[in-house]
């Protein structure tokens, strides 16, 4: 990275922390440096949004207020609190995560950057995150946001999926942390590229503290930065889902422990775009006797790389089968995990 790109990430520190003095969001997890609350926010954050994130985090924390208390719960409760998140492989990389911690730290979160980062489910990203806000470290937690700031102020045209650039824009940043603000300015840099350099739209360029150093918003580059790939076409699936009743109780299916939503609860479905008829037929074959048809609905669902175009049937079935788990709307509603793809035919029970 050319000496003069380096000097104007240099100048963000002075310019950013008094602007996060007074501009910072008060949200829970900046209440606090304890590195526990600060990971879970950090893994909470990931692909979901802040307002998302707070009642989620709020109340994972009353059910789960410590690092043991966490590696010691049930799958089932784990992924009660996690529901509607998504992403479910972050909540299973918390727990292996926690386990670990007391398993090979003793229970105590441990303090530097490569210990953090040898944790199941903790990148580079999250392992700077928390190395800086709570142990005052010069690790940079470089994000979207984060390079999408920094390519914006030194107008840096080089693809971002590179990890050439991002290595070299962690190596800047790093080498420009103030001592004792460590934290301070990772969160600004967060702070700046959630509220004002935003990702979708153009940004509120009048009211950045960087604006007067800033080769983006001189030279009105700012909406063709960052560099990124085209994003490859999201793949389509049609499914039928079988929302099956039966003496009061609900059928649900237990997905594979590889792939998508690993080791989740599911409401039997099959691909593909069946008919009432041929619905009903495959109950049959499945050992069930004839089947009433009471509902049907579809809905869309779309996760990072597929999307689902689901028809879904409720049927009163006779007799329940031994291959499926039988549960009670109550058990559905309080106790178990529900993938949020299935959750939106629950309005049919």
């Amino acid at each position: 990275m050319e000496e003069t790109i380096q000097k104007q990430i240099a100048r963000l520190p002075e310019a950013l922390l008094a602007w996060y003095e007074k501009n910072a969001r008060p949200l829970p997890w900046r209440e606090t440096t304890d590195p526990y609350r600060v990971w879970l926010s950090e893994i909470m954050l990931q692909q979901t949004r802040v307002e998302a994130v707070k009642q989620y985090y709020t109340r994972f924390l009353n059910a789960l207020p410590t690092i043991s208390a966490l590696a010691a719960a049930p799958d089932d409760q784990l992924f009660k609190l996690w529901e509607g998140l998504g992403y479910y492989t972050r909540a299973k990389n918390l727990k292996k995560a926690a386990i670990t911690i007391v398993e090979k730290f003793g229970g105590v979160f441990p303090r530097t950057y490569e210990d953090i980062l040898s944790l199941p489910g903790v990148g580079d990203y999250t392992a700077g995150a928390v190395a800086s806000i709570c142990f005052n470290l010069p690790t940079p937690a470089v994000d979207g946001n984060v390079l999408r700031v920094v390519t914006r102020i030194t107008e840096l045209f080089a693809p971002i999926h590179q990890p050439a650039v991002k290595k070299e824009i962690s190596r800047a940043l790093a080498a420009c942390y103030p001592k004792g603000r460590c934290g301070d300015f990772t969160q600004s840099l967060m702070e700046l590229g959630a509220t004002v350099c935003i990702p979708n739209g153009a940004p509120n360029c009048s009211v950045c503290p960087a604006n007067g150093f800033c080769r983006a918003y001189a030279n009105g580059t700012q909406l063709a930065l960052p560099v990124r790939p085209a994003k490859a076409a999201r793949k389509k699936e049609k499914r039928t889902v079988f929302l099956l009743k039966c003496g009061g109780k609900i059928a649900l299916n237990k997905r594979p422990e590889q792939g998508l939503l690993a080791g989740m609860w599911e409401l039997p479905n099959v691909l593909g775009a069946l008919t009432v008829n041929q619905a009903a037929s495959m109950l049959e074959e499945e050992g069930f006797a004839p089947a009433d048809i009471l509902q049907s609905a579809k809905r869309k669902h779309i996760f990072t790389h597929i999307e689902w175009d689901m028809t879904c049937y409720c049927f009163m079935v006779k007799n329940n089968v031994n291959s499926l788990t039988w549960v009670t709307q109550d058990q559905l509603l309080n106790e178990i995990a529900l993938p949020t793809a299935f959750k939106k035919f629950l309005e049919l029970i």
